[in-house]
């Protein structure tokens, strides 16, 4: 069984603690049965990483980098994780628990390192020049008859 009260681990240096998460809960309307109509099973979770206690734990650059990337996520300021996928309230909130914590650590991790732009090997090139060269004959061997001093 799963301890939805326990901190949400997201990595090594940051947990958010079990405080910080706001929990709602509705009627899902997938699978269940009768149940579905009884039992609260839809789970809404809620985090507002601007006034986490957690976050700010972390170095300035490491927050301003959680902000920038969760700002298109935020809805009145709290990221809103919702899941529904299971006929058992407990599952679907240790299902948002490992979403919020994916979410986090896909904000936290570094960009990817630019490309440094290379020019095409002579090979390439020129592989790429046959290709064109086969696909142009074959597109002119699909004229029927047809001269170019008809105008």
């Amino acid at each position: 069984m799963v301890d939805v009260d326990r901190p949400v681990h997201v990595t090594d240096a940051l947990s958010i603690p079990a405080g910080e998460l706001v929990w709602r809960f509705s009627r899902s309307s997938g699978p269940g049965g009768q149940g579905v109509n009884t039992a609260d099973s839809r789970v809404e979770l809620l985090w507002e990483p601007g006034t986490s206690a957690a976050l700010a734990g972390l170095p300035e650059p490491l927050r301003d980098r959680v902000a920038a990337r969760l700002a298109s996520r935020l809805v009145a300021g709290a990221v809103v994780i919702v899941v529904a996928e299971h006929r058992a309230q407990l599952r679907n909130r240790a299902t948002a628990r490992e979403r919020l914590a994916q979410t986090v650590r896909e904000a936290l991790a570094p960009p990817p390192p630019r490309r440094r732009a290379t020019r095409p090997t002579r090979g390439s090139v020129e592989r790429r020049l046959v290709a064109k060269r086969t696909r142009s004959g074959l597109k002119a061997g699909r004229t029927r008859g047809r001269r170019d001093d008809d105008g």
